[in-house]
């Protein structure tokens, strides 16, 4: 599990200001982060979509000073720093290489991209000009996984053996909705898998081996996918998503003096027990966060900016490429491709 100088959660007042937001999306997402923004004092300052209507109505949910009618109008608004990219995520690859190409930091929805050459491309290009491409895994920033990463590095719970992770909800059925879709990269593994995926990345960093089986719905995409992910040392991560059956939404970390225990919706603000070998509860942690907990992700976006770095150790770039090819390697064994794939 990796270090970083921001080991610890962020209070307002350790925002770097002056940093200008650009909404790039007008969806459900874009509006919980948006409304985490404004809450916390951050300065949004625009956003964009492909509907002048759509983008005027958000601004004034919000109210932003600006709406523009395009993408490419907001990405090169003089009055914008940095991009929240929330379009639909076989969008994301051509929006974050738009933004960047205008001078912009981007923070950018999981999944990062389709897939890895996609990632790569965003990482290079970023990496390039200087500039910023953060994956918005905002579960990586909340404060209790600051705090199992605090337990893990400190020792306390022996050596770590085994993660235990689920997402599995009950989603719209409708073969024309986008996760049923796979023209619009449909299927439980990214929309949701992705969280598990992450979370395994995070305490034991790119799988040795990985595993995988899945059933699939009449669309051809994933309906559940199953995943053990096997390490050099022994380790094992067990992982599991699933998109039409509601589930407990648990994660536990394992190890030879101890267990973590994360409450639902662990990938959400919560809190988790800790216990010793014995099953004592030694530790119970419970820090409630203002919003949904999405300001965490955007104070980093703004610390990094503010220090002249472009990269992390709580996700690095070059660990989000690894996201994603451990996730190519998933979809090349339960036989999902995407129209993507193919360069």
């Amino acid at each position: 599990m990796s270090d970083t100088a921001a080991t610890r959660a962020p209070k307002s007042s350790d925002s770097p200001g002056g940093v200008r937001w650009g909404i790039l999306g007008t969806g459900l997402i874009a509006g919980l982060q948006t409304s985490d923004l404004v809450e916390h004092g951050f300065n949004v300052q625009a956003v964009g979509s492909r509907n002048l209507a759509t983008a005027r109505e958000f601004a004034g949910r919000f109210r932003l000073p600006a709406a523009h009618g395009s993408y490419e109008a907001l990405v090169n608004d003089p009055e914008v720093d940095v991009v929240y990219i929330s379009s639909p995520h076989p969008f994301h690859y051509e929006n974050a290489l738009l933004a960047l190409n205008a001078g912009k930091h981007v923070l950018v929805e999981k999944p990062f991209a389709m897939n890895e050459w996609q990632a790569q491309e965003i990482v290079d290009l970023a990496a390039s000009k200087g500039l910023v491409a953060l994956e918005a895994m905002w579960t990586r920033y909340l404060p209790h996984m600051v705090r199992v990463r605090e337990l893990i590095r400190s020792g306390a719970l022996g050596e770590v053996r085994t993660v235990i992770a689920d997402h599995n909800q009950n989603l719209p059925k409708d073969p024309a909705h986008r996760l049923n879709d796979p023209a619009l990269g449909g299927g439980a593994l990214l929309d949701l898998g992705i969280y598990p995926v992450s979370f395994a990345f995070d305490v034991f960093g790119e799988p040795a081996r990985i595993q995988a089986a899945a059933s699939m719905t009449a669309t051809g995409v994933d309906r559940q996918t199953a995943m053990i992910f096997e390490y050099a040392d022994g380790q094992q991560a067990v992982l599991h998503c699933a998109l039409d059956t509601a589930g407990p939404n648990r994660a536990a970390v394992i190890g030879t003096e101890g267990s973590i225990e994360m409450d639902p919706v662990w990938y959400t603000p919560t809190g988790f027990t800790r216990y010793d070998d014995g099953g004592n509860v030694v530790e119970r942690f419970d820090q409630p966060a203002t919003g949904r907990g999405m300001q965490y992700q955007a104070w980093e976006v703004e610390r990094l900016i503010a220090d002249g770095a472009v990269a992390n150790d709580v996700l690095s770039p070059g660990e989000t490429v690894q996201v994603m090819a451990a996730l190519d390697t998933v979809r090349s064994q339960i036989g999902l491709s995407y129209a993507s794939d193919e360069r």
